[in-house]
């Protein structure tokens, strides 16, 4: 489905985006996926072979995406796409219910959530406007932008950031049509990343999951639960989409959840 399509992952060395980005190989793309730990980078390059490249940088640096994009178009002599999943929590810095969030805790998880995000998305548009040619961005949510859960996930910041999200996506989506510039979102609930180690080793919250998102016999969703919808929305199938949100989370949205 991604045959001789060149695709930047910002955030494509763990977790979400590295399982994208051998997906994304799978079907035939080549690939540049960014990421901070330069080991984590090592093991991308080794694993995609001489379809992938990796490079090590701060998703929230302004240069970051910019210089992946021309590193893609170098190496691969196209740029065709970009799949945002950089992100993270801002609880260690102070990230919680309203009445205990710190300004660093709130400025930090929107630097990390939604600066980055608008900084790739719009070095791509950038880049696909002077190009002259159309392309597609996919950017990351979360479930909890729109469906909070305040017993066990109450960070109020990175709700508002994810939310923020979904509002700029659509805003962007709206504009860049005419330019044939898609612009689409994946919101996914708790998934097995570094980002939940938290949750996952709870009992009691594992407990809530099991209920919260029940398919496939109540689980974390893992990395690879997305990626079908990835390749969907980076491929030419999703021609016709745009300004889109798809959940894929496990049945989250739609179900109530048992506390014991």
């Amino acid at each position: 489905m991604l045959k001789g399509k060149s695709i930047v992952i910002i955030g494509g060395t763990t977790g979400l985006g590295f399982s994208a980005a051998k997906a994304f190989v799978r079907e035939g793309a080549r690939v540049v996926a960014v990421g901070r730990k330069p080991e984590s980078c090592l093991s991308v390059e080794l694993v995609l072979g001489e379809n992938g490249r990796a490079m090590s940088a701060d998703a929230t640096n302004e240069n970051t995406a910019k210089n992946a994009i021309e590193l893609c178009i170098s190496e691969f002599g196209s740029f065709d796409g970009l799949y945002h999943v950089a992100g993270g929590s801002g609880r260690k810095f102070g990230d919680g219910p309203l009445h205990e969030l710190t300004l660093e805790g709130w400025n930090k998880t929107f630097e990390l959530n939604l600066t980055s995000l608008m900084l790739s998305n719009q070095a791509a548009v950038q880049k696909f406007l002077e190009l002259g040619k159309g392309g597609t961005i996919l950017n990351m949510g979360s479930v909890l932008g729109f469906s909070p859960s305040p017993k066990y996930f109450v960070t109020h910041a990175y709700a508002a950031a994810k939310s923020a999200v979904v509002g700029f996506t659509k805003s962007l989506a709206a504009y860049y049509a005419s330019e044939n510039i898609r612009i689409n979102l994946l919101a996914p609930a708790l998934v097995e990343t570094p980002m939940s180690e938290r949750a996952s080793k709870d009992e009691t919250i594992m407990n809530f999951v099991k209920t919260k998102q029940p398919l496939d016999g109540g689980r974390n969703g893992r990395p690879e639960d997305l990626d079908g919808a990835a390749v969907f929305f980076m491929s030419d199938a999703s021609k016709f989409a745009t300004g889109q949100t798809l959940y894929v989370d496990g049945g989250w949205e739609v179900s109530e959840g048992q506390y014991f």
